[in-house]
């Protein structure tokens, strides 16, 4: 008679209630030392739950996920950031899986929801103000890296070579 529970258990659909979802993303949230990761994440996780909730949804599957990745492409967001929206996602359904509101097989196929790829390279790293990078070369980087991509051409004159460096 237990095989037969847990049949049933396994088979329904498994959509998880507002209150389900919010008790997940506190867990997720809480698990971040990072204040900059708790915000990001706490913001992809707020809008994936209004997207989620704003329509009747049968349950929460790779279906679902994949929906939500298109609609996210549909906004011709950047590919990083439809990529830190589907962590978020996978992040929120390990913490439901572990909490019991959702199938871990459930959770086997959302976790194989690909990312967006991510194309070309970035020129510079962080933000004006940024203590993670310069995003402003400074003149002396911009000279070497002028030396570096324009060597001087055997028609140069020495005042030319002077002048690029």
């Amino acid at each position: 008679m237990k095989k037969q529970s847990r049949r049933r258990k396994a088979g329904r659909a498994q959509t998880l209630t507002l209150p389900e979802l919010d008790q997940s993303k506190v867990a997720v949230l809480n698990s971040f030392g990072s204040m900059q990761s708790r915000r990001s994440y706490r913001h992809a996780m707020e809008e994936f739950i209004t997207w989620y909730c704003s329509e009747p949804r049968l349950a929460l599957n790779r279906s679902v996920v994949l929906a939500y990745r298109q609609h996210l492409e549909s906004l011709r967001l950047a590919p990083a950031t439809i990529n830190v929206r589907l962590a978020a996602i996978r992040r929120l359904t390990y913490e439901a899986s572990d909490r019991g509101l959702l199938n871990p097989e459930l959770v086997a196929g959302i976790r194989r929801v690909k990312g967006v790829k991510q194309l070309g390279i970035v020129p510079a790293t962080g933000s004006p103000g940024s203590r993670h990078g310069s995003y402003w070369m400074r003149r002396t980087g911009a000279r070497s890296a002028a030396n570096a991509m324009m060597p001087c051409s055997p028609f140069c004159s020495a005042a030319d070579s002077a002048d690029l460096s």
